[in-house]
Formats: C-alpha cells, sequence, structure tokens
C-alpha cells in the first residue's frame, strides 16, 4: 500500500489549494474527490449539449492575490472578465445601473436623488478604509483568546495595534458596522430605496437571514472586500466558468506532483489512539498518510466519517450546533435569444454585468419572511448574469446562458419535499423575471434547478450551505468553525480542517486552504514527520 504525506478529502477549490500548497513543499499529496469533476461548487458542467452552465458559484472577487501569485495561476490560463455593472429594473419601469465608469455611475444615481450622488462618494471611501482595516485578518491564522501562550499573546496584541492604528474614527465605524443590519448601515447613507436595497443584498447572501437582521451589514463588508487587481468591491467572471479556477488551481497542484482522484467518495476517517492516519472510499479501499486534511464541512467531517467514541461529547456537541442552514439556489437557463428588459430594451452593456432583482428593502425582507416559515419565496431576491455576452465559448453561436443565484430557499420546508417542490420553484423564479423581462419565457431552451437539497446530495454542501457555515458574529474568526479549534487542527491528531468552515469563511478565497496548509507545514517541520 502506498503511503503519502497528506490525503485531502474533497476536491474543491480549498482542498486543491491545499494540495498545490503540500505538494509544493515536496510532500507527497492525494486529493480524493467524490464527484467525477474537481471543484466543489466551483464547477463548470456542459449539462446540455453546447451550454456551459457554472453550476454553484458563478462570480469570482474574493480569490485571494496571494494564492494567485504563489501558485502563479497565471501560468495555467487563468483569466478573470471584469463584471463592470450592477443593473437593477424596477416595477414601475425605472432602472438603476451603476457601471465600471465611476462618473457615470454618479450621474446615474443623480438621476434618482443629487443627495445620494454625494453620499456614495463618501460610502465608497468609508467602505474601502474598512475593507482595508479588515483585510489582513483575511490572511491571518487566529490566535487563541484564551490561551497564556506567549505565541497566541503575541498575536493577540498584534491585532490589537493594527486596529489601534486605524484610527479612534474608523475603529467606532467598523466595531458598529459589526453588529448592525446592513438595511440600517445604509439608512444612514442613502434615501433611494432601490439603490440601499441593491446594495443590502450584499450582506444576505449565503445566510438565514434578512436585510434588517443584525450582523448583516459585515457579511456586506465580507463580500465588499472582494478585489480585482487592487480595486475593492470589484467582481469578475472566469472565462470557462468557474470551474477554470479549480481546474488553475488543480493544474498548479498536479505540477507540483499531487495524485488527484475523482469519483473517490472517503466514507471513513480512520483513527487510532486519537490519531488519524487513513481513509476508506466508499469502495472499500484504503489509503494511509500520515495528514488527513478534510476540506468537508465539520459536520459531515465528525458526525459522519468519525466514530463517535473518539471524540469529547463537549466538541460533538459544538459541531451539533455549529450553524449551517442552507438559504440558497440557483437556476440555469439556455437560451435561444438575449432577455429584453422592458425598463432599458434591447441588447447593451447592462447584460453584461450583474442584474439585481432587488427594487426594495421590503421586497427582500418579504422574500425572507417567506423562508422564516418554512417556504421559499414567492417573489425571491436574484443576481443575474448572463456569461456568455463576456465569454462566447459558453454556449453556441447566438444562443445564451443565464446563471440565477436565488434568496431564499431554506432546505427545511414546511410541507413536501423539494423533489415534489423544485420545478414549481423554478417557475416561480421564471415569472418573476418575466416580470421585467416579458420575453424570457419564450426564448428559454433548457432550465437547471439547483435547490439546497440538491446542494447538499450532489454537491456534499450540510443543508444546501454555500459558505459551509453561516458568517454570524458567533461562528467567525477564533470561533470558526467552534471555539478552540480554530487553527485549522481539530481534537484529532494529525487531522486537519481547510474548508470554508474555517477562518476567513465562504466565497471562492482559497484562502482557508492556502492558511491550512501552512499552518500543517509548520508541524511537519515541528514534528521532522
Amino acid at each position: 500500500m502506498t503511503k503519502y504525506d497528506a490525503i485531502i478529502i474533497g476536491g474543491g477549490h480549498n482542498g486543491l489549494t491545499a494540495a498545490a500548497y503540500l505538494a509544493k513543499a515536496g510532500k507527497k499529496v492525494l486529493v480524493l474527490e467524490r464527484r467525477h469533476v474537481l471543484g466543489g461548487a466551483a464547477v463548470t458542467e456542459e449539462i446540455y449539449p453546447g451550454f456551459k452552465y457554472s453550476v454553484c458559484s458563478y462570480v469570482v472577487s474574493l480569490l485571494r492575490p496571494e494564492v494567485i501569485q504563489e501558485l502563479e495561476l497565471p501560468k495555467y490560463d487563468l483569466e478573470i472578465i471584469p463584471l463592470d455593472s450592477t443593473f437593477t429594473p424596477m416595477p414601475n419601469g425605472d432602472y438603476l445601473a451603476r457601471w465600471g465608469d465611476h462618473a457615470k455611475t454618479r450621474r446615474e444615481i443623480a438621476r434618482h436623488c443629487a443627495t445620494d450622488a454625494e453620499a456614495y462618494e463618501e460610502y465608497g471611501k468609508l467602505m474601502v478604509q474598512m475593507a482595508m482595516a479588515v483585510k489582513p485578518m483575511l490572511g491571518l491564522v487566529p490566535p487563541e483568546p484564551t490561551s497564556w501562550n506567549l505565541k497566541e499573546l503575541f498575536g493577540l496584541a498584534s491585532i490589537g495595534n493594527h486596529f489601534r492604528n486605524i484610527g479612534d474614527k474608523l475603529l467606532y465605524d467598523l466595531t458598529k458596522l459589526m453588529t448592525m443590519s446592513s438595511a440600517d448601515f445604509l439608512d444612514e447613507w442613502f434615501e433611494t430605496e432601490v439603490l440601499k436595497a441593491t446594495m443590502s443584498a450584499s450582506g444576505i447572501i449565503g445566510t438565514f437571514m434578512g436585510p434588517r437582521s443584525p450582523g448583516t451589514a459585515y457579511v456586506l463588508l465580507h463580500h465588499y472586500m472582494g478585489e480585482l487587481d487592487g480595486a475593492f468591491r470589484s467582481w469578475g467572471f472566469a472565462r470557462g466558468g468557474m470551474g477554470s479556477i479549480s481546474r488553475v488551481i488543480a493544474d498548479a497542484a498536479r505540477h507540483y506532483g499531487a495524485e488527484i482522484r475523482t469519483e473517490a467518495a472517503v466514507d471513513q476517517v480512520l483513527v487510532k489512539n486519537r490519531r488519524a492516519y487513513g481513509v476508506v472510499l466508499g469502495t472499500g479501499e484504503e489509503f494511509q498518510a500520515n495528514i488527513i486534511v478534510s476540506s468537508i464541512d465539520p459536520k459531515r467531517t465528525f458526525l459522519k466519517m468519525i466514530d463517535a467514541q473518539h471524540l469529547e461529547s463537549e466538541f460533538l456537541s459544538q459541531v451539533n450546533h455549529f450553524k449551517i442552514r442552507g438559504s440558497s439556489a440557483k437556476v440555469n437557463l439556455s437560451l435561444d435569444a438575449l432577455p429584453n428588459f422592458t425598463c432599458l430594451p434591447g441588447e447593451g452593456p447592462h447584460l453584461s454585468g450583474a442584474i439585481s432583482v432587488s427594487p426594495s428593502i421590503d421586497y427582500i425582507e418579504r422574500a425572507y419572511d417567506d423562508a422564516k416559515y418554512g417556504d421559499y419565496s414567492r417573489q425571491p431576491y436574484m443576481d443575474i448574469i448572463i456569461p456568455s455576452t463576456l465569454d462566447p465559448s459558453m454556449a453556441p453561436p447566438g444562443r445564451h446562458v443565464m446563471s440565477i443565484f436565488v434568496q431564499y430557499a431554506p432546505y427545511h420546508l414546511k410541507s413536501g419535499t423539494w423533489a415534489e417542490k423544485r420545478e414549481a420553484f423554478g417557475d416561480t423564479v421564471v415569472d418573476t423575471i418575466s416580470e421585467y423581462a416579458p420575453n424570457l419565457k419564450d426564448i428559454i431552451l433548457h432550465r437547471q434547478i439547483v435547490t439546497p437539497w440538491d446542494l447538499e446530495q450532489e454537491f456534499g454542501l450540510t443543508e444546501g450551505n454555500i459558505f459551509q457555515g453561516e458568517l454570524t458574529l458567533d461562528q467567525l474568526f477564533f470561533l470558526r468553525p467552534v471555539p478552540g479549534w480554530a487553527k485549522y487542527r481539530t481534537p484529532i491528531k494529525n487531522l486537519y480542517m481547510c474548508g470554508a468552515c474555517t477562518h476567513p469563511g465562504g466565497g471562492v478565497m482559497a484562502a482557508s486552504g492556502r492558511l491550512a496548509a501552512l499552518e500543517i507545514l509548520k508541524d511537519l517541520k515541528r514534528s521532522f514527520i
């Protein structure tokens, strides 16, 4: 039996990143992915001939620059195409658009409210300052605040000094933002309802909270920290779809010598004397390694793959209480033509950026109200892109694909199952968009509906949570995934975590995979394994 230095459970982008860093350091690495395609939720699949869908995740911006540089991803043909605009159609036949051209955006906002155009300038400056203040935390291993270890104390002191140096006003603003709802935060800045709604939507993506829920202002900042070429709040589309991100990281891992297997579902982590030493696949095949690294969520890792006798009851209780409620779904469409929006007819640059169905804060909050009581939203919030306008290879000539991220879609329905509700949910999504683009129903060739249940069953995301755990204040930094185990290590010796359930959280960032690998290498160096 071949023995490896490290086995990575799951070939999502974080698992592949960890594999690449470990292999680059000269370790013998094996990646085991349960599906037929690599990438986890960052995949491109040709579901219908000629039409390529970014099935789950669909935009990129949080991918850490240090990962791009250190793994030399551009040499594997990584190309990010900027999404330069956000277009929000309104029920009254008007619209709001924010463009890549700052002056054009300012004029557009002034068309709705002159004072909001002025406030938008100051808001942008503050958000950049707060993003710059928080950004270093994304590349930092969380210190343990309860430890008297000198290294941990120095880590805490370093963080304290960092925030002390940002200035009293910015620290006050940042502290306030961490506890506010996105709606309340934006109410302090703007008057225009459609502007506030579209901006607040960043605070509810992937969460089981509404725009008026405390804590969503931080999620808004979390997404604001996305950057392309150093520009904050920049979003882009990976040429070839989101699977391209996973592909280039996998190519880098293979370049450094990592072995990657698909259709290799891990069923059990082998543990002896509270030390992990291997894995068993669903087929019964066994692999052994000095280090086991799980890129999947803690509930699957600790409650399904490890016998409870190897873990303390308190730790198991913490894992059980880790909030991982799914709230999102995805609808992908193949189109015979482009949608025609009543408020801005015809083709144009508004179809080459993000399209946000978010006419008001009340609209989004009502969508959340449906989910709170176990229904999918009757009028959902949607974030839409048409990738084929940016990358024609995503669809046959003259045809298009539409990628629709939808909230809210609770994993637990009060009546019926997602298998029974799937098509009705898809109809609701199409009907809602058709209120703004009446030709949509006539140009649909195919559709794929990905419910929270599908995200769990097909992609291994417990309860369909796209962040492997909610980004709430009680589940961030040294509390993620559970208190006392936020440094990528676990109570099982030689078993590590590297997925989005660890700091700094969800999104196609690759930060968790990188930080976990660096911590593993430190441990290996200390133990001379």
